[in-house]
């Protein structure tokens, strides 16, 4: 049971806002609202997934969770310790147990050094290996778990494919042990047949490892693969949030609804009712008023478009963010 487990990390109520420069002369910055009021606990060992559309604010949401971007407001907690309040050493430290693995896995590395070196830098800047012997053999057991021939540790970026690239980034995130890794749409660059091999190397690690994994994607097939459980972002906010199988066998929300009559069928004899949201996707900027599915949304009420639904629980295991389950 999941309640059973330990939460690693809680996020509670994190926004993200950017402020958007004036385009004319005595007109006031805009507010472009990335990230709104996300709560989700993450237990450890397991994988979150979190899917949506682009533009949607899962790179963001996963960024702002290692502070690659400070969050507006909110709270995310790793072990009990609010990391926004670490400073220094402290979150330093901090950094050692969650690391991020990143979409591009060629603009991620740094085109001037090696393979041995791009893995190494970790060990270094965090100084726990001074010992440039024990160093260079630490990388070398990194590069066999990530599948990579230890004979290329000299090879520049450019000289490997892209999927050797992403394995070289995964064996970076490795080399300090970290507890949770950050994985930002790691197999989207790379081709479907290599995408399947870096996304068994992930389930492997985390079995060896004990990791966890936020998992972002856009690619639903992806997502049902490699997550626990799969929380669904649209416009910034959570709108649904469950375990995989149930999603999938169960979908709540208009838009997961949406999303899911999108996958094809595996029979080609099997006719499965395809769910289109029309209308444009609402601007994530200026002030929000309302559901941001309401103008696209085909059950939409008059409540929808003057209130914000909350995300509740519905069922053991199951939330979602819409009026049409609420019993008010």
């Amino acid at each position: 049971m999941k309640d059973e487990k330990k939460v690693l990390m809680k996020v509670g109520n994190l926004t993200k806002e950017f402020k958007i420069k004036a385009s004319k002369f005595g007109e006031q910055p805009q507010v472009l609202h990335a990230v709104n009021d996300v709560s989700v606990d993450i237990y450890e060992g397991e994988t979150l997934g979190i899917i949506g559309e682009s533009g949607c604010g899962k790179s963001t949401f996963g960024k702002t969770l290692i502070q690659l971007h400070k969050a507006t407001s909110g709270s995310v907690e790793y072990n009990g310790r609010d990391i926004f309040s670490l400073q220094g050493k402290e979150l330093k430290d901090l950094k050692r147990d969650i690391q991020m693995v990143f979409q591009d896995p060629y603009s991620s590395l740094d085109p001037r050094k090696t393979a041995a070196k791009i893995i190494a830098e970790p060990l270094v800047v965090h100084k726990l290996e001074p010992d440039k012997k024990k160093r260079d053999d630490k990388v070398l057991g990194l590069m066999r778990e990530v599948g990579l021939d230890v004979q290329h540790v000299n090879r520049f970026p450019h000289e490997f494919s892209g999927g050797q690239r992403q394995r070289i980034n995964v064996a970076r995130a490795l080399a300090l042990n970290p507890k949770l890794i950050i994985c930002d749409e790691p197999v989207s660059a790379l081709d479907v047949s290599i995408q399947a091999q870096v996304l068994n190397l992930f389930n492997r690690l985390q079995k060896e490892y004990n990791l966890t994994y936020v998992f972002i994607s856009h690619d639903l097939g992806v997502i049902k693969h490699v997550s626990d459980r799969i929380a669904i972002m649209y416009l910034g906010r959570i709108v649904e949030l469950c375990d995989a199988d149930k999603l999938y066998d169960n979908p709540l929300h208009p838009y997961t609804k949406a999303l899911l009559s999108a996958i094809p069928t595996e029979s080609p004899f099997v006719k499965k009712e395809r769910i289109i949201l029309k209308g444009d996707i609402p601007s994530p900027i200026g002030d929000q008023t309302g559901c941001p599915l309401a103008g696209r949304c085909p059950q939409c009420m008059e409540r929808c478009r003057k209130e914000m639904p909350k995300l509740m629980k519905q069922e053991e295991g199951h939330q979602v963010a819409c009026f049409l389950y609420d019993e008010k």
